[in-house]
């Protein structure tokens, strides 16, 4: 797997959340645009429109999601580069034009007697320091939206 620059000293931010449904249910949601459409992007989540959500979901492959928010179109981009069903994605992160593969996020999903533990850690370049406490916040909502759309809460 390619690591991005700095990958020793990396800024980590994680999430979990225990979603009770089975391990290949969450791990499909982060690949179909239809779910990514009701948990990760769109008005159900902020303010925003998607324009387009687009995956090519195996290593190698790419993705990318453009959104407006208030007025300014933003696209969300990366490289697969670990899709191990039904229980890891690796995955590069960056917006276009501005820190394109600047980060890696990483999922495991782990089946639990309920259903399964998702557990996110997203590696963010030293730079982007400032936005550890946002950028938890962000995957921590779109987890709790993921363990809603899943389990019909």
């Amino acid at each position: 797997m390619n690591q991005p620059n700095n990958a020793g000293n990396r800024l980590k931010v994680t999430a979990t959340n225990e979603i009770h449904v089975p391990s290949e249910e969450v791990f499909n949601a982060w690949l179909d645009p239809e779910l990514l459409s009701q948990w990760m992007y769109g008005p159900a989540i902020r303010d925003e429109k998607i324009i387009h959500l687009k995956t090519d979901p195996r290593e190698g492959g790419h993705f990318t999601f453009l959104v407006e928010r208030q007025g300014v179109q933003i696209n969300h981009i990366g490289t697969y580069l670990e899709v191990q069903p039904y229980d890891k994605l690796v995955f590069t992160w960056g917006i276009e034009g501005e820190s394109v593969d600047e980060s890696i996020v990483y999922i495991d999903i782990t089946p639990t007697e309920k259903g399964c533990l998702v557990e996110l850690t997203h590696e963010l370049d030293p730079k982007w320091e400032a936005y550890v406490s946002r950028t938890k916040n962000a995957w921590e909502i779109m987890l709790n939206k993921l363990k809603e759309i899943l389990t019909k809460v």
